[in-house]
């Protein structure tokens, strides 16, 4: 269904808001460190110091303003929608690495692409690069894809390997994170190859889906169970999705992958709709069937389950002005080997998909002009959209 029609239908129905459980955030390795450098490097260039400090406290209040822009308090009849720098700005998007994406469960893969042991994936999140891979034992793993040694990505796309060599200087590392074998340490003082592990993530699955969790201290990963990741994820909706066909059964046929110049937030928390008609003409079964349900997963995950098939929509910010859509399209087993059909429903798909891009791209470049800020929402068919603005700005906002 094209992102359109599909918030079409949902700011004309009642929604169901899924709010996943807060936590607390932890900084990144690499704040960490220039907070240590920074105090060291004022004491001999106290005039630098306060002149990053300015810039810091001034870029803090240019975000917090941009935040402020938005008041979601109005009623959507009389309210203005977000500035248009929440469209464009690279600090605001910072902010929403930090506070949204950075913070609870994400999706990021299916559990198809790590069902044996020795598949694996890799990723990428912002500044974080992952991989996700299935130990020789059966255990699902996840880590950050960055060498020890001198910070190389270690592996690339998906597949299947026994262990992690870096393309750099050959450093090894089991599926397990274990540094197998250092290269290029001889005569290197004060080392302990057990300290030098690949860091570890977060990683659990809750029905067909993979998912990371950026913001928590290292968990042990038996504690992590499919009704704890469903909990915190989708709230009191994971039993709804789960008993109406969001389930493992699907088999993945394809994926697609657009990268489209426009914000992320042009494809917009969760909100689940379902739809029943009481008679289907056959030929409509090919795309939707007589049930079909969709969800919004706050902030940038969509699930659409009609008829025989099931597709997922992803969008992953890779700037300002520019983020990747990835489509899975899953289907029942029975017509999986039907080539005809599958083919026929990706082309209806991805034409629809391609009206979808130019329109964003659009909307996009009209964002980035001088003569935009604001606009306002239309009451009858909108309430998603501002609803979606504001479980944003809630996000967003200094607690």
């Amino acid at each position: 269904m094209a992102i359109g029609e599909t918030l079409a239908a949902l700011s004309s129905s009642k929604t169901l808001i899924l709010k996943p459980s807060p936590s607390p955030t932890t900084s990144s390795s690499s704040t960490r460190s220039l907070r240590h450098w920074i105090p060291c490097f004022s004491r001999h260039h106290p005039s630098l110091a306060t002149s990053s400090s300015a810039a810091a406290a001034a870029a803090a209040e240019a975000r917090r303003s941009m935040v402020e822009a938005f008041d979601p308090t109005i009623p959507l009849a009389e309210a203005l929608t977000p500035p248009s720098m929440w469209y464009i700005d690279s600090s605001f998007l910072a902010l929403e690495f930090d506070r949204v994406f950075f913070r609870g469960w994400r999706a990021v893969g299916y559990t198809e692409q790590v069902a044996k042991p020795h598949d694996f994936f890799a990723g990428r999140l912002g500044n974080v690069e992952f991989v996700i891979c299935r130990d020789a034992n059966g255990n699902l793993r996840a880590f950050h894809n960055v060498c020890r040694h001198h910070a190389s990505l270690l592996t690339f796309g998906s597949g299947q390997k026994s262990c992690f060599e870096c393309p750099y200087h050959g450093w090894t590392y089991g599926l397990d994170g274990v540094l197998l074998k250092a290269t290029r340490i001889s005569g290197i003082k004060n080392f302990n190859k057990n300290n030098f592990g690949l860091k570890s993530i977060n990683v659990g699955t809750w029905g067909p889906f993979v998912l990371v969790n950026l913001d928590q201290k290292i968990l042990n990963q038996q504690d992590i169970t499919e009704d704890i990741v469903g909990k915190e994820w989708l709230g009191s909706a994971s039993n709804l999705l789960s008993t109406n066909g969001i389930d493992t059964s699907l088999k993945h046929v394809s994926r697609r992958e657009y990268t489209i110049e426009c914000n992320w937030k042009m494809f917009e928390k969760v909100s689940v709709q379902r739809c029943e008609s009481a008679s289907v003409e056959q030929d409509s079964f090919d795309r939707l069937g007589s049930k079909a349900i969709y969800a919004f997963v706050y902030p940038n995950f969509m699930i659409n389950r009609y008829g025989p098939w099931m597709d997922t929509n992803l969008a992953i910010p890779l700037g300002p002005t520019k983020c990747q859509v990835i489509f899975d399209y899953f289907l029942d087993p029975s017509l999986a080997d039907d080539k005809a059909f599958i083919e026929r429903s990706l082309e209806d798909s991805e034409r629809v998909q391609i009206e979808d891009i130019a329109l964003c791209e659009g909307v996009q470049r009209g964002l980035e002009s001088p003569a935009y800020d604001s606009g306002r929402y239309a009451p009858s068919v909108e309430m998603a959209m501002h609803h979606f603005h504001s479980l944003l700005h809630a996000s967003l906002v200094d607690t």
